[in-house]
């Protein structure tokens, strides 16, 4: 008997690594790459902070409130409310964006409406998680630090102010990020949570929790710095904490009533859909998180350099 006359083994399925690295890469991940990388240029460069923040955040939360968003907090009470209604209307956001890159592994292949319910709510809980924690300490330090907090000047150094400074460092945390995860979805770079998930099977939903608190670090969102001032004035950690913490909550709630539909509204069919061919889950995936981290780099790096005069950077009509 010869070697050609021996059963072949069976191929060994794709070893899933993480939650957002599953082992099914797509087929063109280098075209994938390349299409993620012009998409979030595009976006940086057509991206309006004057539509998201002042028409879509500020008459949103002016609606809800049923006044003027952007003036003076004048207690706790209010502030704590301000703060997750502040987060509602400020949800359009290049980091929630990313987490629909999760579509995929979050809502799975359940028959009882009870069980699609599950699959969408629990893994928000982990996101929270990390989210949580981010944006509580983050409030505690603005608690303690006050008026002293980068956002509060505008001294020049050379060029870049402490809060530039800070936002630029921030987000290009948050970005850099982003993209390694979808590399790593995209099987273009190794697994970077495939250690911790071993143990910890919903770090990376805890990772990406932590991304979007970390989106407060940096964010000078004209109702996120009106919530920002009054925990820095009062000097209260507490305060701070808590609503901190309300408005990144705030902040995914539009994303979990989105998930819900999308589990509901196609009765499957999207999960059926995902799983229909190998690699279509890694690369709705891969694709979000390059779309969301280029375009958080691009705009917050590239475009700030740009408008500061260090290189060039095109300017929109309609932002001009």
């Amino acid at each position: 008997m010869t070697d050609l006359d021996l059963p072949r083994a069976p191929a060994a399925a794709p070893a899933q690594t993480s939650l957002f690295v599953t082992g099914n890469f797509p087929r063109r991940r280098w075209l994938l790459l390349l299409l993620s990388v012009i998409a979030g240029v595009l976006v940086a460069y057509a991206w309006s902070a004057d539509l998201v923040d002042d028409q879509i955040g500020v008459n949103t939360a002016h609606s809800v409130l049923g006044h003027d968003p952007t003036a003076p907090i004048s207690g706790v009470v209010s502030g704590i409310v301000f703060a997750f209604v502040s987060g509602m209307a400020g949800s359009f956001t290049a980091c929630n964006i990313a987490a629909f890159g999760a579509v995929g592994p979050l809502v799975g292949q359940h028959q009882t409406r009870r069980d699609r319910f599950m699959s969408t709510i629990k893994p928000l809980g982990w996101v929270a998680a990390g989210m949580i924690p981010v944006s509580a300490a983050y409030g505690i330090i603005v608690g303690l630090v006050g008026t002293r907090m980068p956002q509060f000047s505008n001294a020049a150094i050379p060029g870049i102010s402490p809060k530039i400074a800070q936002a630029m460092i921030a987000f290009g945390i948050v970005g850099t990020v982003m993209v390694v995860l979808g590399l790593a979805a995209a099987g273009i770079l190794p697994d970077p949570l495939a250690g911790i998930s071993r143990r910890f099977p919903n770090a990376p939903l805890i990772v990406m929790g932590a991304l979007i608190g970390g989106f407060l670090v940096g964010r000078p969102y004209p109702l996120f710095h009106n919530l920002f001032r009054r925990a820095a004035e009062t000097h209260n950690p507490l305060f701070g904490a808590v609503a901190f913490s309300l408005q990144s909550i705030g902040n995914i709630v539009v994303m979990a009533l989105l998930f819900v539909l999308l589990s509901y509204g196609t009765r499957g069919r999207l999960q059926e859909w995902m799983a229909a061919k190998a690699g279509r889950i890694s690369t709705v995936t891969a694709s979000a998180f390059l779309v969301a981290g280029v375009f958080t780099l691009a705009y917050w790096e590239l475009r700030l350099l740009g408008r500061l005069g260090y290189l060039w950077w095109p300017t929109a009509p309609w932002n001009a």
